[in-house]
């Protein structure tokens, strides 16, 4: 079976450093390990990438098509203005979970609108990076 893409938007290569109030201390490694063993659950894989480039991070997905089962996204700040990033996700034809470390829903006004969460399958907000766990095990249930 092919591989869930794990994508990881802007900034959150900082994890860890920033805004730990909000974010927590786990790291990008943290969440990448923690895909890898909840896949590993359902003798799947991941495969992870992470870019503070909108273009790179279109480019990975666009590889994607016919290459992954599933994708777990936290576009990070391009979750609230990317349309691009939007439309490029529907290109691989496969179930999307949104996710986001924090509940953006009870953060400021500007993170309440996704371009993402309408074509997602599922969105998971305010879980930490237990969330990216969630995801993987729910595209590995269904994908």
């Amino acid at each position: 079976m092919s591989p869930i893409l794990v994508l990881n938007g802007p900034n959150l290569n900082m994890l860890g450093i920033r805004q730990p109030e909000v974010y927590g201390s786990d790291t990008l490694d943290d969440i990448v390990a923690l895909a890898e063993r909840t896949a590993a659950r359902f003798d799947r894989e991941v495969a992870a990438f992470q870019s503070n480039s909108e273009g790179a991070l279109i480019d990975r997905i666009h590889a994607g098509h016919g290459a992954v089962s599933g994708i777990v996204i936290n576009p990070g700040g391009l979750t609230h203005t990317s349309v691009a990033l939007r439309d490029a996700l529907v290109i691989p034809e496969v179930p999307i979970v949104e996710v986001h470390i924090s509940n953006v829903h009870a953060r400021e006004e500007f993170r309440h609108h996704s371009y993402i969460s309408p074509i997602a399958t599922a969105v998971i907000a305010g879980m930490g990076i237990q969330g990216y766990a969630a995801a993987v095990e729910f595209l590995c249930t269904r994908a």
